[in-house]
């Protein structure tokens, strides 16, 4: 005996797209991950971006990339098209995962025109999402890909060919940081990682300050920042009113730019592979001196704040009990 297989509208199964599908999402990824052909880890929900809320950030764990996941319950729309151009800004991604029970066709048209046209690196996909069940059975979610980047399958496929027929930016990179791992193995725990990207993020103040590594091919370089999803304005509301003795202390201009902070570099040719041991330890050195400065100047700024507060109290608190 056969039952027969019923379409039903996704806020039958999630009542509100925020509270309950993003979670669920979250807590189910690897079944968007199989429908993708991408390995994610989530790493946030909610996250705030210039006024909106990204829906859930992801992380490749074969590179180490962003992944951004914006979904709805109902068919698409020019607002999420200029949220999900906003979060490609903001928090630095290099895949988006566009989900939602139906499409409309200008924003598909949307979806292949960036993958015709943008950088290599970068990946759209839009994916429909259905809720289907047989008779009373439990409802069963299902992710369809209706839009992704050109040579898709041949693209996965490559990730698991050996190191040397992956792009050459990528593959320049991920020597990079893992002879930079291998040289000064300690700075792991710092957030030096063999990835296949441009910069690797140290965390410090509770995350609302991060130290960025940099490497180009032309020179390498250290800056502050704020954490992912924001601009460097968190960086400086904990670091602007001691800015001058962080100048001081690391040479380098409070303000470099809108994003980075305190930035420092050393040029370099760094196609010659000669000269990666010279780069690799003044980053260490850098990264080294960075952490303590802002270690120092930080935990000054408390201590300063707890010493005037117990200075308010009469006597330093003696006659309380």
């Amino acid at each position: 005996m056969f039952g027969r297989l019923t379409d039903l509208l996704p806020r039958e199964a999630w009542a509100h797209e925020a509270l309950t599908f993003t979670p669920w999402l979250a807590a189910n990824i690897d079944q968007l991950s199989e429908a993708v052909g991408i390995p994610l880890e989530v790493t946030g929900t909610e996250i705030p971006v210039e006024g909106f809320a990204a829906d859930v950030l992801a992380r490749n764990p074969s590179d180490g990339s962003v992944v951004l996941i914006e979904n709805q319950l109902e068919q698409t729309d020019h607002t999420h098209l200029g949220q999900i151009m906003t979060y490609l800004a903001g928090l630095e991604a290099q895949t988006v995962i566009w989900v939602a029970p139906r499409f409309r066709e200008p924003h598909l048209s949307a979806i292949r025109w960036l993958n015709q046209h943008t950088a290599d690196g970068f990946s759209f996909f839009a994916v429909r999402l259905r809720v289907v069940r047989i008779g009373d059975s439990p409802y069963a979610p299902i992710f369809e890909v209706v839009e992704k980047p050109n040579g898709w399958d041949r693209m996965v496929t490559r990730v698991s060919m050996p190191q040397g027929e992956q792009s050459a930016i990528s593959r320049f990179r991920r020597d990079f940081w893992t002879a930079f791992i291998e040289r000064h193995p300690e700075d792991v725990e710092l957030g030096i990682a063999p990835y296949a990207l441009s910069s690797c993020w140290m965390e410090m103040a509770g995350g609302s300050v991060v130290v960025v590594s940099w490497v180009g091919n032309a020179r390498v370089g250290v800056f502050i920042r704020g954490p992912r999803g924001s601009d460097a304005a968190p960086a400086v509301a904990r670091l602007g009113p001691h800015a001058d003795v962080l100048e001081k202390r690391l040479d380098a201009r409070f303000g470099n730019s809108a994003n980075s902070l305190l930035g420092r570099e050393l040029r370099m040719d760094m196609s010659d592979r000669a000269n990666w041991p010279t780069a690799i330890d003044w980053l260490h050195d850098q990264l080294h001196h960075y952490r303590v400065v802002l270690d120092e100047v930080l935990a000054g700024a408390e201590g300063n704040h707890a010493l005037k507060s117990h200075d308010e109290i009469p006597n330093g608190g003696a006659d309380l009990g």
